[in-house]
């Protein structure tokens, strides 16, 4: 009886020894990894933040005047989270599951494919909060806000690159090249960088298009950092909780079921 890719997941804890294997190859390259990830943030942080900051100076956020800076950097550090989670799931998954066939030398050992995937999932995620870190550091060297909130927007970022991970893991389990991963980062990424309050308020949007923006897993997350950002509780959390566990979820069964189809034929 040949079992449906689409079953229920099987996971144990034999995810971790997957996890600790990506990550002591990633020690030997962290510094450069890092400054890698968190570089082009940062010039999008120092260019438009103080650059157009100086141009645009006040922006409208709920009711309050915020300095462009601060309203740039919370949206800016979840577009970071988003990047670092989706290189790490399509780039360098890919290379471990198709080009160095280092999951099928994993699933000789009695580690399963589903447990292999939650570890890439998750490793994606630590890569993604790593940054994250990071920058948030610089962001608070730089005195754009001290806000004690930030250790909550810290955890919402986690989650939010386990959303992104789990998406990316669909596209890997489709891809047969690298070229393949140009569609999703050209298709779904940057179009979603601009339509989900990153770089100015998502109510200057057409109203069409801010229907559709709303239900975009960034446009979400931003909703949920940047009121932290400035020292503030979101005001309505569930909805854009609710929103990123949706994706997470049903991201995640479709990208196993994908790769368990994959590795199948």
């Amino acid at each position: 009886m040949t079992l449906s890719p689409w079953r229920p997941p099987t996971i144990s804890m034999r995810w971790w020894p997957v996890f600790r294997r990506n990550l002591l190859v990633w020690r030997k390259l962290a510094v450069p990894s890092l400054v890698g990830n968190i570089a082009e943030p940062l010039i999008w942080l120092v260019a438009f933040g103080y650059g157009m900051g100086m141009l645009v100076g006040q922006v409208r956020v709920g009711g309050t005047e915020v300095p462009y800076i601060l309203f740039l950097a919370s949206g800016s550090i979840c577009m970071s989270a988003m990047n670092a989670a989706s290189f790490e799931a399509l780039y360098s998954a890919f290379s471990r599951m198709h080009v160095q066939k280092t999951w099928d030398g994993i699933m000789n050992a009695p580690v399963s494919l589903d447990d292999v995937v939650l570890a890439e999932m998750l490793w994606a995620a630590f890569k993604a909060i790593l940054s994250v870190t990071a920058i948030m550091g610089v962001m608070l060297a730089l005195g754009i806000s001290h806000s004690p909130k930030l250790f909550a927007a810290w955890g919402v970022l986690l989650a939010a690159g386990i959303t992104f991970s789990c998406i990316a893991l669909i596209f890997n389990a489709l891809a047969q090249g690298y070229d393949f991963f140009t569609y999703y980062f050209t298709l779904f990424l940057t179009p979603m960088m601009f339509l989900s309050g990153v770089f100015f308020p998502s109510e200057q949007l057409p109203g069409a298009v801010r229907a559709v923006a709303q239900w975009l897993p960034l446009t979400n997350t931003v909703d949920l950092v940047r009121p932290m950002f400035l020292d503030q509780w979101p005001e309505q959390p569930w909805r854009p909780a609710l929103v990123l566990v949706a994706y997470t979820v049903a991201a995640f069964w479709v990208a196993l079921a994908l790769t368990r189809r994959r590795f199948a034929s």
